[in-house]
């Protein structure tokens, strides 16, 4: 009787600890349960902490400090409109030049490409996305600039400058140049989502198209339509990438805090200012308002990332293969 007790004791210890009655079990359970709240608490505490360090912008210029446009780091006056247009600006450009590309791309790989082909030209999309930030800047200031200044701008601003799009001085460097980089950065990252997102819908659909009469393309055409949500969700975690990039778009753009709808001249935007001028923010005031500009940058990269993993999940979701485009 006493053996039995305590055999159904340890059992029902064990079984605490873990259904399968595996202490190994529970005690790995907690661990990675540990980790993923571990990754909940920086982030909240990231939050917590900027709006911490910029409660003395936000008391000082509330609802101004987003819509006012003077940046005035004498008199400290601060207004982080003119950095929120180019962001804005630089990042639609890049999705308006990199999504037909990073869709042509996709499709070509999954849908065309022979799997001799397909490799080699996923695996250089996939170097792209590996190539430092700083690099594309320095190929932007010593290649694309001087190629946009001598052979792009000059025939835009002849033929198209009666746009306020084409107006300003040509120098290679301003909104236009940014964007480009922009573009090149951020293909291979919504190619390669798409990618994933387009394999991840059932061949039997492709299948039922063909059988149906339907020709190549148009088997492509079904594909997509079901794949739209995750192709959504590819182009927004491509902009949250261009939202956020730093180092590249800084030496490129101008850096001039200026509110313009000409693409060629100088622009600002909220990752480049906060680059530049931290190291000079010496006044309170003047290092919570970059503080501020973190804040917002930080809080619409975290929603946009966000809605955009929600999109992608739900296509995977759909094929039984959660996660694989994320």
């Amino acid at each position: 009787m006493i053996a039995s007790e305590r055999l159904r004791i340890v059992g029902n210890w064990r079984n605490t600890l873990s259904p399968t009655g595996n202490a190994g079990d529970a005690i790995f359970r907690g661990l990675m349960f540990f980790a993923a709240f571990l990754i909940l608490l920086v982030v909240v505490a990231m939050m917590f902490g900027l709006a911490g360090q910029a409660m003395l912008s936000i008391r000082r210029f509330g609802p101004y400090f987003i819509f006012g446009r003077e940046w005035d780091t004498v008199n400290e006056n601060f207004g982080a409109l003119p950095f929120i247009y180019g962001t804005i600006i630089s990042s639609a450009l890049a999705l308006l030049l990199s999504v037909p590309f990073s869709l042509g791309i996709a499709i070509f790989l999954v849908e065309q490409a022979p799997r001799l082909i397909a490799r080699p030209i996923t695996f250089i999309v996939e170097l792209l996305a590996a190539i430092p930030s700083v690099v594309y800047g320095l190929w932007g200031i010593f290649v694309l600039a001087p190629f946009l200044r001598v052979h792009l701008e000059p025939p835009l601003a002849r033929y198209l400058g009666w746009l306020p799009l084409f107006k300003g001085p040509i120098t290679g460097i301003g909104l236009l140049t940014a964007g480009i980089i922009l573009a090149i950065m951020i293909t291979p990252i919504i190619s390669a989502v798409v990618r994933d997102v387009l394999a991840a819908v059932p061949d039997s659909q492709r299948e039922a198209a063909l059988a149906l009469g339907a020709t190549k393309w148009e088997t492509t055409r079904v594909v997509l339509v079901n794949a739209a949500p995750g192709i959504a969700g590819a182009i927004i975690l491509g902009l949250g990438r261009a939202l956020g990039e730093t180092m590249a778009v800084t030496m490129v753009i101008g850096n001039r805090p200026a509110i313009s709808l000409a693409l060629f001249e100088p622009s600002y935007t909220i990752a480049s200012v906060i680059a530049n001028e931290f190291t000079e923010a010496t006044k309170d005031l003047y290092l919570s308002a970059l503080v501020e500009l973190g804040l917002i940058l930080f809080l619409v990269t975290f929603f946009v990332n966000a809605i955009a993993r929600l999109l992608v999940w739900n296509v995977t979701r759909k094929s039984g293969t959660v996660g694989a485009a994320v």
